[in-house]
């Protein structure tokens, strides 16, 4: 029987890169999304192909209701910055920061994963062309498997050793987009816009959307996603 892990999807680029990299590498993966009140879910429809797509063992979406908490662009009454350079993109934390997001979703996937007696957990965070996130940096992710080993019955039983994977974070986002087409990952099915138009495209202007172009031109792969502008 394959070795279970729990892989955090969202059904952007990076969250399906990193699932299809758990796949290939043999694991049993058993796919979690949040609708946690983000600005739309087109994102969660991605996410739902993407499992199916590649072959997740199950698909578990939660609810959270983040909005309640509010101050993100995501989640809130702010504007979602649009056209901003790539420098400008590099320096700072955006307002679509969602505090404490990861740490989040990590914790609901380290109880999943405690349930499913799996050690592994897959999260697809990238600390080169991102968006100015801490919760996507190395340090964050080296503490948190800490924390799950001294958080959870099965790490203090020793009966799980948790391990978190972070297998995209030093990769650039031409090398994420690479990676995807090599390991068969239908692009078409992802979606990474935070603010998608009335016709159902990609914005094509906000920093999800300006960095994944720079990945698909830096990469020479053409996005099969339609984008406004």
């Amino acid at each position: 029987m394959a070795t279970r892990a729990v892989v955090l999807l969202s059904g952007g680029l990076d969250s399906a890169t990193t699932l299809a990299v758990a796949i290939a590498e043999g694991y049993a993966c058993y796919a979690l999304s949040f609708d946690y009140g983000q600005r739309h879910a087109r994102e969660l429809e991605s996410a739902g192909k993407v499992a199916a797509a590649l072959g997740a063992h199950q698909h578990l979406t939660l609810r959270l209701d983040l909005r309640a908490i509010g101050g993100s662009a995501l989640t809130g009454d702010i504007a979602v910055p649009k056209g901003r350079s790539a420098e400008a993109i590099a320096h700072g934390i955006p307002v679509t920061y969602v505090p404490a997001r990861n740490t989040i979703f990590l914790a609901h996937a380290l109880g999943w994963a405690e349930v499913l007696g799996a050690q592994d957990i897959f999260i697809g965070v990238n600390a080169l062309d991102y968006s100015g996130y801490p919760d996507c940096r190395p340090e964050f992710v080296e503490a948190f498997e800490r924390l799950a080993n001294l958080a959870t019955q099965a790490g203090v039983e020793g009966r799980s050793r948790f391990r978190v994977h972070a297998p995209l974070i030093e990769q650039s986002k031409a090398q994420i987009v690479a990676r995807a087409h090599e390991l068969g990952v239908d692009l078409s099915l992802t979606w990474s816009c935070y603010e998608p138009e009335r016709d159902g495209r990609a914005c094509g202007l906000c920093d999800s959307c300006t960095l994944r172009k720079k990945g698909f031109a830096e990469a020479r792969l053409v996005d099969p996603v339609p984008m406004a502008h």
